[in-house]
């Protein structure tokens, strides 16, 4: 069974994953169920996508809106009570092998007086639980990238110049959000608008990225700041 199971894994794109020894028989049959009515749901989901590959998993209490403007890859997981609002200009893509954890929220706009620009996610990529992306700006995410629980991006920024003038009624700047391929964003860290995050560049748990990572770097901080080179 558990040679079979990796047959499946690898069949489904992920070439060097792995089933652990130590998963009993009855400890694989409850994955194994909740996989399958996952991917029910998934079936039932896919019919209002815009496109979609492969399998789709779909957890519990999910909430998918604007399912025309999302674009699927192969093997795609979306856990219990996620919420994707992919009401943008340029929709929601996802890649093969996304798996986005439980309680995330990728939320394409906020009203509906200017629309957000659209987010693409590439390919092997690892949601935790808990993340926020906000979707103003474009959002860009490479292949090859881990979020950590409670990541948040930021893709716009508040103007407040004029103090005479409530914040809310100046309007937004717009730079968008870009992280490379393999990068690795510790857990609760924040992502702010115009930041682009370098290849291979690791960002602490807690830290705030305010500018540029150049690729191959170890950041963190209050603003973060570089720590090491990878390289």
């Amino acid at each position: 069974m558990e040679k079979l199971i990796n047959l499946i894994i690898r069949k489904l794109g992920k070439n060097n994953y792995s089933m652990d020894d130590h998963i009993g028989s009855y400890s694989l049959f409850i994955i194994l169920r909740h996989k399958l009515f996952d991917a029910i749901r998934g079936l039932w989901c896919r019919i209002f996508l815009k496109h979609s590959v492969g399998l789709l998993f779909v957890g519990k209490r999910c909430k998918l809106s604007h399912k025309h403007l999302i674009r699927l890859g192969r093997t795609v997981t979306i856990e219990d009570s996620v919420e994707i609002n992919a009401l943008s200009k340029q929709g929601v893509t996802i890649g093969d092998n996304v798996t986005i954890k439980k309680n995330t929220i990728i939320e394409c706009t906020g009203v509906i007086r200017e629309l957000g620009e659209g987010i693409r996610i590439g390919n092997q990529v690892g949601i935790s639980q808990n993340c926020f992306i906000q979707v103003r700006g474009f959002v860009e995410i490479g292949s090859n990238v881990i979020f950590g629980p409670n990541v948040s991006i930021f893709s716009s920024n508040h103007i407040f110049d004029d103090p005479k003038i409530p914040i809310m009624n100046q309007g937004e700047s717009r730079k968008g959000v870009i992280i490379e391929d393999d990068v690795w964003l510790g857990s609760g860290c924040i992502i702010l608008d115009g930041v682009k995050i370098g290849k291979g560049s690791i960002v602490a748990a807690g830290s705030v990225v305010n500018k540029e990572v150049l690729p191959y770097t170890i950041v963190g901080g209050i603003p973060a700041i570089p720590i090491k080179e990878r390289s």
